[in-house]
């Protein structure tokens, strides 16, 4: 029974099943992201690069495929850092709202 409570933490006890699911949803937002980032950066920019080069970006001229390899996945990942900001400000609104407290330090237990 003392098993499924994390310790105290602001004097109150955790159940340990609200930090994994916190941790295990940040996980998979961590890899789905990188999933769309290497799936931009290496799928557009090195294996479809030929394909996507008989696009031009609009107003430069600038071949699509040569883009993604030299700007597209930059830009992309930027982008992602934004979304992984929102996705993690909604889940941690989300706990809070009710009434979970998470540690980074109950992470690795």
């Amino acid at each position: 029974m003392l098993d499924d409570l994390a310790p105290l933490h602001l004097g109150h006890a955790m159940p340990r099943l609200d930090n994994r699911t916190y941790w295990r949803t940040n996980i998979r937002y961590v890899l789905t992201l990188l999933a769309l980032w290497f799936l931009c950066s290496f799928g557009c920019g090195v294996l479809a690069k030929d394909w996507l080069d008989q696009f031009t970006l609009p107003g430069t001229g600038f071949p699509l495929g040569f883009w993604f390899a030299q700007q597209g996945s930059i830009y992309i990942f930027v982008v992602l850092i934004w979304v992984y900001a929102l996705l993690m400000s909604r889940l941690d609104a989300r706990l809070a709202r009710d009434g979970v407290d998470v540690d980074e330090g109950d992470a690795q237990r």
